[in-house]
């Protein structure tokens, strides 16, 4: 008897368990409707058409430097411990090519990795809002890929252009769901975070991926992504961005193969992070379909930093305004100034730990350090590639510099790239005071580097590794990038 009613009860217990499961089901959002689908769809349906005269010629500008950069960043001792790696430890690729290496080819997950360690060896790269080095990650990635590709079907330069852009893109909507993304950061760095997604995104329109193997690539390369920022100012801290290009290429690969993910890596799901654990404060929103409306990217609204010298995009407030304090004590024309004329150094720059740094000591700390860019825009009235060589650091004059360089943090100078502000105080040794100051660099996105600049800088690092002819032919590719029927000449210039 007591048996019976054991089973008399379990069909009751059962149909309530089965029917509170349901209940929970119908909560969830249908599939289509999640925010992560609606990044997958947006990658799979935006089309070329979308791309505006203006984000054209934005990213066309990005792409020049980006490859600037690289060819400049192959000839840094990480980009070459970087190479001998992927060299000697791994299969021999003949596929895709290597910045600044006649001859060199690698597989195109190796030669998308170490060409984005070259694009951040020297922290030259270019910088967005909110903090993210959008290019580095996404471009190595695109070159590879495209090189990957069959002779007879190599993408367009427009295609080329969509896909960097739509990984561009993807960097950009994300941080901008999170109000902690919008300061400079502390946890991780960010490209190694929405670069690892953009990668992804860009490598997945380029492979023409469906919606919903473009949400997978997404969701495997949350997976693969993240870096602390420990590593910044070290020879670490480019592997975030080689790691960011080639994983979100092996992300988007594995996508195409079947692999599958989380459908709801982007979206809120209760006790469960997904992307959030990058940001604490993401609030997912979902992209519009780009086929119900016309979709204008991010890139439309602000436009790029591109850096005038290598290093940490903080340096270059405080540069500016020594450079000025300089232009005063000295005057047009060459000249230093003389450490027995001062008495007192005091920057007024935002709190930010890993870029305060009195006494660097090697080339990637001094790139990370207000106290050493201030000295040495005031000792030389401009901070440049060769302000980071051995010989340059280690002038006497310079550290007679540092050791008088105090910091003040006011509460109206944030770690923010769109609010701060760099003020350089010089006390002489008479007393007579001496101020410089900048709110906006030339570079910044608020003041962007004209044509002509940006022609030079671009000039001036790839004539390092490459022939004036082979460098001027690079500028006449990239200019005419979206009239061409296939990349293969873009692809041809960069050894």
């Amino acid at each position: 008897m007591i048996s019976t009613v054991k089973k008399a009860i379990r069909p009751v217990w059962a149909a309530r368990a089965i029917h509170k499961s349901a209940v929970e089901v119908l909560k969830q959002p249908a599939p289509e409707d999640t925010v992560t689908a609606s990044f997958g769809k947006f990658i799979s349906e935006i089309k070329p058409q979308h791309l505006s005269p203006v984000v054209l010629h934005r990213s066309k500008r990005m792409v020049l430097d980006s490859i600037g950069v690289g060819l400049i960043g192959s000839t840094t001792d990480v980009f070459e411990l970087a190479l001998q790696h992927c060299q000697n430890m791994y299969a021999p690729g003949d596929t895709s090519s290597v910045y600044g290496r006649k001859g060199i080819r690698l597989s195109p997950i190796l030669a998308a990795f170490v060409n984005g360690v070259a694009t951040h060896s020297m922290d030259f790269d270019d910088t967005w809002h909110p903090a993210t080095h959008p290019s580095g990650a996404v471009l190595p990635a695109v070159l590879a890929l495209s090189d990957m590709m069959p002779a007879n079907n190599k993408p367009s330069g427009l295609d080329f252009l969509l896909a960097f852009n739509v990984g561009i893109e993807i960097q950009g909507r994300l941080l901008r769901f999170s109000n902690e993304a919008h300061n400079i950061p502390k946890r991780f760095h960010p490209p190694s975070v929405v670069g690892t997604m953009g990668s992804a995104a860009a490598c997945a329109r380029l492979l023409s991926l469906d919606p919903t193997q473009s949400s997978h690539a997404l969701a495997i390369a949350a997976s693969l992504a993240g870096a602390p920022m420990a590593n910044a100012a070290t020879q670490s801290k480019p592997l975030h961005i080689g790691n960011a290009s080639r994983l979100g290429l092996e992300a988007a690969l594995l996508a195409s193969r079947g692999l599958e993910a989380s459908p709801l890596v982007l979206d809120a799901v209760a006790g469960v992070a997904g992307f959030s654990a990058f940001y604490e404060d993401y609030v997912p929103q979902p992209l519009q379909s780009p086929s119900s409306d016309s979709h204008m990217f991010l890139l439309e609204e602000q436009d790029i930093g591109f850096k005038r010298f290598p290093a940490h995009l903080g340096m270059h407030w405080v540069a500016d305004a020594a450079a000025s304090v300089h232009k005063v004590l000295v005057g047009v024309g060459p000249g230093t100034i003389s450490p027995a004329q001062v008495e007192d150094i005091l920057l007024r720059v935002p709190k930010s730990k890993y870029i305060n740094r009195p006494f660097p000591e090697s080339e990637h700390e001094a790139r990370h350090s207000f106290q050493f860019n201030a000295c040495t825009a005031l000792l030389d009235g401009e901070v440049t590639v060769q302000s980071f060589t051995p010989a340059a650091m280690g002038r006497p004059d310079l550290h007679a510099l540092l050791s008088r360089v105090r910091l003040e943090h006011p509460d109206d100078n944030p770690a923010n790239f769109n609010r701060m502000y760099g003020e350089v105080q010089l006390t002489l040794v008479g007393g007579d005071i001496v101020k410089g100051r900048c709110d906006t660099f030339y570079g910044h996105w608020r003041n962007p580097l004209s044509k002509d600049s940006l022609r030079k800088k671009f000039r001036s690092n790839a004539e390092v590794v490459l022939p004036s002819e082979k460098v001027e032919r690079l500028i006449e590719v990239v200019e005419d990038l979206d009239q061409l029927r296939d990349c293969r000449n873009l692809l041809s210039q960069l050894q």
